[in-house]
């Protein structure tokens, strides 16, 4: 698709032409969120599925409001949350007791791994 745009301001002696391709327009870069979640019910969980499903969005959860309320709504929770990651290739992680990260598919969480006992912590952890 052509214009005349030196016609549309009054110069029309001169047949000079711009091309523009409609087409080329690039669609605005989705960015990553970082967004922070608290779950004080089971209910809660439907806008951070749908955060993770939007897949742009990284969640930060903490769970303390509704594990110091009821461990098995929180157990079903977090349950449904780490099927919607599964489902979505993504990565969910605990930190420390209160806190869950969940990343859609582009994202990773390092996890790092357990150290190793030797003899002598299993012998302290037996007796």
């Amino acid at each position: 698709m052509a214009f005349n745009l030196k016609g549309l301001f009054g110069k029309e002696n001169n047949e000079e032409y711009v091309e523009i391709d409609l087409d080329s327009t690039k669609p605005t870069e989705n960015k990553v969120i970082v967004k922070p979640f608290v779950i004080k019910q089971y209910d809660d969980i439907t806008e951070i599925l749908n955060s993770l499903r939007d897949g742009y969005t990284i969640v930060v959860i903490d769970i303390k409001p509704l594990k110091s309320k009821d461990i098995v709504e929180l157990k079903r929770a977090v349950s449904k949350i780490k099927k919607t990651v599964d489902a979505i290739e993504g990565s969910i992680a605990g930190f420390g007791d209160s806190m869950i990260i969940a990343t859609p598919k582009f994202a990773q969480i390092h996890k790092a791994p357990e150290p190793k006992k030797d003899k002598a912590d299993f012998i302290n952890d037996k007796y």
